[in-house]
């Protein structure tokens, strides 16, 4: 057997030849976002995956089992960047677009290619213990449970052209997140009534206007501490005004600490600026 990458792989069988696998795990490619699945693939999986005690997926691989139908009713993840493609294509997965790693009855899945790590971490101390998963963990120098979720890792994306009307005021908020941004004052500066204001944030956005405002500090948020500006600085800059108030933002977000997502993602060259 050779990779896509040219790297042979010895002592491979068929899927008939197998026999009884204990654990199946579909590792993942950006092909299988595709909309039709090798045939090929899709058959072995079935086959070793039938009579399995586990079967688990990184990253895209998820595609696979779900296209088998494996992932139907249960709880599933993939990479971020095409977790929505997973839940529009098959809506009977229940997708988590936040987590590491799920595990649904026998099924798990996880996330991006390093969270293969995390997911095999899991699946051993599930088979040998918390002691034996901690161990390969030191040894590898990584969490045995990461903090956070995806969202900390997730861009930012660009929403939908919104309308004239809507774009004024996406415009202010974007240009000055600490400004005064809530509803009446949004719906003065589009000249409409707050509730003609909700209904349009929800018909072009998908959200309202205070959700959308909240994800708009933190992602200004996020950059001005990867900037080196302090927490305080922060708070204040992005429009929560308080550290308490920015810490629970990010909980709820990102499910870390503003100091813990700087620490995670700042540069080494980057200086904590006091202002």
């Amino acid at each position: 057997m050779t990779t896509s990458t040219g790297m042979p792989l010895g002592g491979t069988v068929t899927a008939g030849d197998a026999g009884r696998v204990d654990t199946v795990l579909v590792a993942g490619g950006e092909h299988l976002t595709e909309a039709t699945i090798d045939p090929g693939l899709s058959a072995t999986v079935r086959a070793v995956a039938a009579g399995a005690t586990r079967v688990a997926s990184v990253c895209t691989g998820a595609f696979v089992l779900a296209e088998l139908g494996l992932l139907d009713g249960r709880r599933g993840t993939t990479h971020w960047r095409h977790a929505d493609v997973l839940a529009r294509r098959y809506p009977r997965v229940r997708v988590d677009a936040d987590a590491i790693h799920v595990r649904d009855g026998h099924m798990v899945t996880s996330a991006g290619i390093s969270s293969g790590i995390d997911l095999t971490l899991y699946l051993v101390e599930d088979d040998h213990g918390a002691a034996a998963a901690r161990h390969i963990a030191r040894e590898l120098v990584v969490f045995l449970r990461r903090p956070g979720g995806q969202a900390q890792f997730a861009r930012h994306t660009t929403p939908p052209e919104p309308s004239d009307l809507l774009h004024t005021v996406i415009e202010s908020v974007r240009n000055d997140p600490s400004a005064e941004h809530g509803l009446p004052a949004m719906a003065r500066a589009a000249a409409v009534s707050t509730r003609h204001l909700t209904r349009l944030f929800r018909s072009e956005l998908g959200t309202t206007p205070a959700r959308w405002v909240e994800q708009v500090r933190l992602g200004h948020a996020q950059q001005l501490l990867l900037d080196g500006h302090s927490v305080t600085s922060t708070a204040r800059r992005s429009g929560f005004g308080s550290d308490e108030t920015l810490r629970r933002v990010f909980l709820r977000h990102l499910g870390v600490t503003p100091t813990d997502y700087r620490r995670h993602f700042a540069t080494t060259g980057t200086t904590p600026n006091p202002e």
